[in-house]
């Protein structure tokens, strides 16, 4: 039996964003794109009510980077319940466990909201497993009222987040939702350690946690403009102009290889003096390898640092992972030793030369592990060789100077590669970052390049088609 005859009968009582009825201007689209913005950040700014504290350690502090997250405040789950969703579906749909024909509009629809299905579950699992943990406080102390009203505030802004995707995906904005809060997450976590105006002490008196207002400030107040000008730039434990520097560098590098590709050039078979070009990107995979590489990580992490927390003197707890509170009161907790901190980014440039072992341990599990994932991704989202070809087939679509029966040995050829040593170099960017101490994390500022130049892409189309109406509009009259 197939997938759609499960779904149907409860589609109806699922929350939906009807399509559109007409073309969505591109302005129209900047607005709605804006207005989702507008309701993220809006979420990102207001706590939740009935929470007794959050000064407990934050055992999803390693994932807050890719779930657009923000703890204590109604955006705690982020897109968690978008991304698990769509990462179970995608694999149940590659594997061949569900059956959906996506040439019909009808299955289409149900596996869409088949998905949203699966995310509201997922946010009310996750919404109530944060509180019942004791996340928000003991449940015997804040009692069950606060406890339900919590849950109920998560699943209200889960199921929100879920809305304002399906409603930039169906084309009344630009993107998906998913992008656009792990990018402006990433960009506001960037902006605010670069001009946040917090003091905090140190111990060698007050300094400012935005690096560019430590850096003036410290010229200001202190008398030797030499030892505040290396402070500036190399002070620990809070940003500083050196981790300034090295997110701009990791950018544009970025933005460099993202324009790498190889065009291919085809043509339709009845039209065989039109030549086009398919493009096979350096980063096939774009963004993904390092997504599942940092979810992959991060529940290690989770798992890590949970067991640490209640049974920190066993041997093999402590094999796993040994973790210390970096400044006590922040609930931000990093490995000190064990698996976890072998897998963890080193801390600075003097760990390079301190512990060689744990660099090279780090560098090459990444690479691995991006590599392996790309693949897996290319093969599961069909996006393989075979899949390619045999949609080009169908669009009767031959690569130039070629026979139709070379077209799979001539993807074989660049796909497989591509993907492979195109997910090693995403995991490269990562650790350079890392290396280098960027803002953000190497993960972010990965996540945040690929997807604004996504979302520049997109302009450029809307644009083109903007342009192209209205070309055949002048030649009309």
């Amino acid at each position: 039996m197939r997938f759609i005859h499960f779904v149907r009968p409860i589609m109806c009582i699922i929350p939906e964003v009807a399509q559109p009825d007409r073309k969505i201007s591109i302005r129209e689209k900047i607005l709605w794109t804006v207005f989702a913005l507008i309701m993220y950040l809006f979420a990102c700014g207001v706590p939740l009510f009935g929470m007794q504290t959050t000064r407990t350690s934050d055992p999803f502090y390693w994932l807050r980077v890719i779930l657009a997250s923000n703890r204590g405040t109604l955006m705690e789950l982020g897109i968690a319940p978008i991304m698990t969703s769509s990462l179970v579906m995608q694999l149940l749909q590659g594997s061949g466990v569900i059956s959906v024909n996506m040439g019909l509009k009808e299955e289409r629809a149900l596996f869409s909201g088949a998905q949203k299905l699966v995310g509201i579950f997922v946010t009310v699992g996750e919404a109530t497993a944060y509180v019942f943990a004791g996340m928000y406080g003991d449940v015997k102390v804040i009692g069950m009222g606060n406890c339900f009203l919590l849950i109920t505030q998560l699943i209200f802004a889960g199921v929100l987040v879920i809305l304002l995707d399906e409603m930039l995906q169906k084309g009344y904005g630009l993107g998906s939702g998913i992008s656009l809060f792990m990018a402006v997450n990433t960009c506001t976590d960037i902006v605010w350690k670069t001009v946040a105006p917090i003091s905090v002490n140190t111990g060698k008196g007050t300094e400012f946690q935005g690096c560019l207002i430590a850096f003036f400030h410290l010229l200001i107040t202190r008398s030797d403009k030499a030892r505040a000008l290396q402070e500036a730039f190399y002070r620990p434990h809070l940003p500083n102009l050196t981790n300034l520097l090295a997110t701009v560098v990791i950018f544009m590098v970025v933005m460099y290889f993202q324009a790498w590709k190889i065009n291919l050039p085809v043509k339709y078979q009845k039209q065989r003096s039109q030549v086009n070009a398919y493009s096979i990107k350096l980063f096939y995979t774009s963004n993904m390898p390092v997504v599942l590489y940092a979810a992959f990580v991060s529940q290690l992490y989770f798992a890590s640092q949970l067991l640490f927390a209640r049974f920190g003197s066993y041997f093999l707890v402590r094999l796993l992972g040994v973790w210390e509170e970096t400044l006590e009161g922040t609930g931000q907790w990093l490995p000190v030793s064990g698996v976890a901190y072998y897998l963890s980014p080193p801390p600075n440039l003097l760990s390079l030369v301190m512990d060689p072992f744990h660099s090279l341990f780090y560098l090459s599990f990444v690479l691995a592990t991006c590599a392996m994932f790309s693949n897996a991704w290319m093969e599961v989202t069909g996006t393989g060789p075979k899949d390619i070809a045999n949609q080009l087939k169908d669009q009767q679509i031959i690569v130039k100077g070629h026979r139709d029966s070379a077209l799979i040995g001539i993807l074989n050829r660049y796909i497989p590669t591509a993907a492979a040593f195109g997910g090693m170099c995403v995991g490269a960017l990562t650790v350079a970052a890392d290396f280098l101490g960027a803002l953000g994390t190497g993960t972010g500022i990965l996540l945040a390049v690929t997807i604004i130049s996504q979302y520049y892409e997109i302009f450029k189309r809307e644009q083109s088609e903007l342009l192209g109406t209205f070309g055949k509009l002048g030649s009309a009259q």
